[in-house]
């Protein structure tokens, strides 16, 4: 049935409501099946490569948004680090150990609703000479965006934004109503707008149903994202979410098969979660997806990269060195 499905996406066409719940329902016991069937999907677009992508977090808390998953919410007890916008040389720090990481992508990411100029001055300005030094692709994700803003990252050198719907419509005012899932749709179309590429992804695992991971799965495909993030939520005590604990390594590996098979040409990217929620099936995760964060997340700690490194060699993978190519169609 599964290796059916890979080869059904392989000539171009869509996956039933039908086919997307039973990828979610997959017996354990057909779990491999289930992956080498994405992996071949994954493996005619991508081959065996792995991009990396690393993130510096330039400004933490101080965020008047309510997301229930995030501790730099406003309305968070986690007792996290608060800074505010760090300066454009601790930015050029953290673009040289992501060139260091070999990380193709540098994400520039600022808590917030969205920039203050004096914030987006800070970031183009850095943007334009970590693309005179080095050899990465920066993405930046600073909250919403209007056109204007959309426009002046672009003439920086800006290659992708990201900005995350998170969760599926029907489900985004369980997570948060300081903003519409509208909002969020509208700053990755400004993003395209202005010649960006456009980065966004999800967190599953925040009390949705089955259905609603495929609505996102769908969003995104209609969003026509080039970069999608798949998180898995790590419940920070002191959210709205705190000890929500719902998700297990095999689901996980499940989901990254759908969003694959949703989205067979795109860059599915394991991100935040990966480490506490797939646990000792981590390398698994390559199957379906392409590319992973290496160091640490926004408030979190991630696994050390040199673990990461090691994991894609132990897999016969080999790391995506070289600026991004568009997937073999």
């Amino acid at each position: 049935m599964w290796r059916e499905l890979a080869g059904k996406v392989l000539e171009g066409r869509e996956v039933s409501d039908k086919e997307a719940l039973a990828v979610l329902d997959c017996p354990d016991e057909e779990l491999l099946d289930l992956l080498h069937s994405a992996y071949q999907v994954r493996k005619h677009y991508y081959g065996n490569k792995v991009k990396l992508n690393m993130i510096i977090n330039t400004k933490s808390g101080f965020c008047p948004e309510n997301c229930g998953y995030c501790a730099q919410s406003i309305d968070s007890k986690a007792p996290i680090q608060k800074y505010r916008m760090m300066d454009q040389e601790s930015i050029m720090k953290g673009a040289e150990q992501a060139h260091r990481l070999n990380s193709g992508t540098y994400c520039i990411v600022a808590s917030g609703r969205g920039p203050t100029t004096r914030e987006l001055n800070i970031v183009t300005s850095a943007v334009r000479e970590i693309k005179q030094k080095y050899e990465l692709k920066v993405c930046a994700c600073l909250g919403i965006l209007k056109p204007e803003q959309a426009k002046e990252l672009k003439e920086a050198g800006v290659d992708r934004y990201n900005h995350n719907v998170n969760t599926s419509e029907n489900h985004h005012e369980a997570i948060t109503t300081s903003h519409t899932y509208e909002d969020r749709v509208g700053t990755v179309n400004h993003a395209k707008s202005a010649g960006i590429s456009p980065c966004s992804g999800v967190i599953v695992g925040m009390k949705e149903t089955k259905e609603d991971v495929v609505d996102m799965a769908r969003a995104l495909k209609a969003l026509d994202a080039d970069s999608i993030p798949v998180n898995f939520l790590h419940a920070i005590d002191g959210t709205a979410l705190e000890g929500t604990d719902d998700l297990t390594p095999t689901y996980c590996l499940k989901v990254l098969c759908l969003f694959r098979f949703i989205n067979p040409t795109k860059e599915i990217r394991v991100s935040g979660g990966r480490e506490v929620n797939l646990r000792s099936l981590q390398p698994l995760s390559l199957y379906p997806a392409n590319s992973i964060f290496v160091g640490d997340y926004l408030t979190t700690d991630g696994q050390d990269s040199t673990e990461d490194h090691q994991m894609i060699k132990d897999l016969g993978f080999e790391i995506d060195y070289v600026k991004e190519e568009e997937p073999i169609l």
